[in-house]
């Protein structure tokens, strides 16, 4: 009597995997995804140009505006795989028991991945908040709303929001959550990690939740970087305070007692500079938040002397004008306030619109001759290549699995950053 068994062929093992990965993802459900079609190959980059902006002339007296058109560079060059050794009887399995032993553990892996890659990108945005009680674990209604405050400020679209929190902040939240009514909460437990609706919020949880660890700034100021301000008599830049450009400041540190002043991420304010809202170019009354896009370092003096740094950041400090970002530039002596603890370490829960972050798939070229296939869903825009050889050397057989991504941030005002607990 012949067997019974039906060998599963790579099509079979392909469309499965790309189901698992497409259900495996948190952050990348939640982002940008329609970039594909301009990408062909491993490290291809596209430009990206971002919506042109205008200002308004009141009277009969025509002024022409100066378009000035702005872009961003996105490259795919991340290539992923799994691997692991197989017999051929383990194609005579069914689907779901080889699923269960070899596809799902090693999607599981993959789509880890990319969340952890996008989570990466905490560190372009600027805008955050925290609890009011300090740099804790969240567990209040009201720092979801300050998130959406930040994004409303930000004229971010009232859909396609989404806040996702580390486990610490989930289970808190949802303990918070327990008498607040909440939408969707029986929402397919497909969607991995959600929670609910909430504060015009999809709600969930990643585990790929990165942690900034603030860099050190002084120690003659207590923790809130009161030792820095925007110097007076630095090397003379193209404005009266010293601005490079448009993305570099000098500040000055006092009570230096190393090399490393601010690290790439950390967060702070300028005294008397606040954020202007991106239509009007109005003040919102919050002082407007920027980045460190570069370790910023100086001499160590051992001594309270004044060192000058120069620090780059974004947003760029813009003052006229349709791109205008803050209602004045800061005055040379204007006190700088780090919004972080020196030395500390805190989780970068991310709450955002969908466009704040791309993740492009690219279909990976099959190559000739092998035992493999690829799937791909023009509906969600990824893509896994399932391939499979024979190693002549060691007398063994190997499949793998490859995905082709890029991330980027593509609006960093739509993303804020919600601050957890000080470890």
């Amino acid at each position: 009597m012949g067997s019974t068994h039906t060998l599963l062929t790579p099509d079979i093992i392909a469309k499965r995997a790309l189901q698992l990965l497409k259900n495996n993802m948190v952050m990348g459900r939640l982002v940008h995804r329609r970039y594909k079609k301009e990408f062909k190959k491993v490290g291809e980059s596209i430009s990206i140009k971002k919506p042109v902006k205008f200002s308004v002339t009141t009277g009969r007296t025509r002024k022409t505006s100066t378009i000035t058109e702005k872009s961003i560079t996105l490259t795919v060059s991340t290539q992923a795989h799994v691997s692991w050794g197989f017999n051929t009887k383990d194609l005579t399995m069914s689907i779901k028991n080889y699923s269960e032993t070899y596809i799902e553990p090693a999607i599981a892996a993959l789509a880890n991945k990319v969340d952890l890659e996008l989570c990466s990108l905490y560190d372009d945005i600027a805008n955050e908040v925290h609890e009011s009680t300090g740099f804790v674990t969240p567990d209040q209604f009201i720092t979801l709303g300050r998130a959406g405050q930040k994004l409303d400020e930000e004229a971010a679209p009232q859909e396609g929001r989404a806040i996702v929190f580390n486990p610490a902040a989930h289970w808190s939240i949802a303990n918070a959550l327990r008498t607040v009514y909440v939408q969707d909460v029986a929402k397919p437990i497909i969607n991995k990690g959600y929670l609910a609706r909430i504060a015009n919020f999809e709600v969930y949880m990643d585990q790929n939740i990165r942690s900034h660890t603030w860099g050190h700034w002084g120690t003659g100021s207590g923790t809130d970087g009161t030792g820095l301000e925007i110097a007076t008599g630095a090397p003379t830049g193209t404005t009266g305070f010293h601005q490079y450009g448009t993305t570099g400041i000098a500040l000055c540190d006092f009570d230096v007692v190393d090399t490393k002043v601010l690290v790439t991420g950390d967060i702070f304010t300028i005294a008397g500079v606040y954020a202007v809202n991106p239509m009007s170019g109005e003040s919102t009354g919050s002082l407007r938040q920027f980045v460190v896009t570069a370790d910023a370092s100086c001499g160590s003096t051992g001594t309270t002397t004044e060192v000058p740094i120069t620090v780059y950041v974004q947003p760029t400090l813009i003052d006229t004008g349709p791109y205008k970002t803050i209602d004045t530039m800061p005055p040379g002596g204007a006190a700088i306030d780090v919004i972080g603890q020196i030395d500390r370490q805190m989780p970068q829960n991310l709450a955002f619109h969908r466009n704040a972050f791309a993740l492009v798939v690219v279909p990976l070229e099959m190559p000739r001759g092998v035992w493999g296939a690829r799937a791909s869903d023009k509906q969600t825009g990824l893509s896994v290549r399932v391939v499979a050889d024979y190693d002549i050397d060691v007398d063994d057989e190997v499949i793998r699995l490859d995905i082709l991504f890029g991330v980027k941030t593509l609006y960093r005002e739509l993303a804020v950053r919600v601050q957890g607990y000080a470890q």
